[in-house]
């Protein structure tokens, strides 16, 4: 397994795929851990999301002149094994109850 640097996520949302079109919706992106300031708007501050829907990716804009690689964009894969994941962990039962 290899780790690599990604937006974080607030915001769980939906990845469709029709095995032609993948849709990618309904999640929300943070800074990256390093919060360079390339992907914060020059003038407003906020963050915008970049959406490859040919690549099914999906990231932060960059608004430096340079390209920036302090993270990548999400895949459609890797956020579907996110909710997989969520799934995976909501039908787990407690072994012990819960205290107090």
């Amino acid at each position: 397994m290899s780790r690599s640097r990604k937006p974080s996520v607030f915001q769980v949302g939906k990845v469709r795929d029709d095995g032609r079109t993948v849709v990618i919706s309904g999640w929300g992106l943070g800074l990256c851990a390093s919060g360079c300031a390339c992907h914060r708007h020059p003038v407003a501050g906020h963050l915008a999301i970049a959406e490859d829907q040919a690549g099914g990716k999906l990231g932060l804009a960059t608004y430096g002149e340079d390209e920036c690689d302090c993270c990548e964009a999400w895949t459609a894969d890797e956020l579907a094994a996110i909710l997989r994941d969520l799934d995976t962990v909501a039908g787990l039962q407690a072994q012990e109850p819960l205290a107090g």
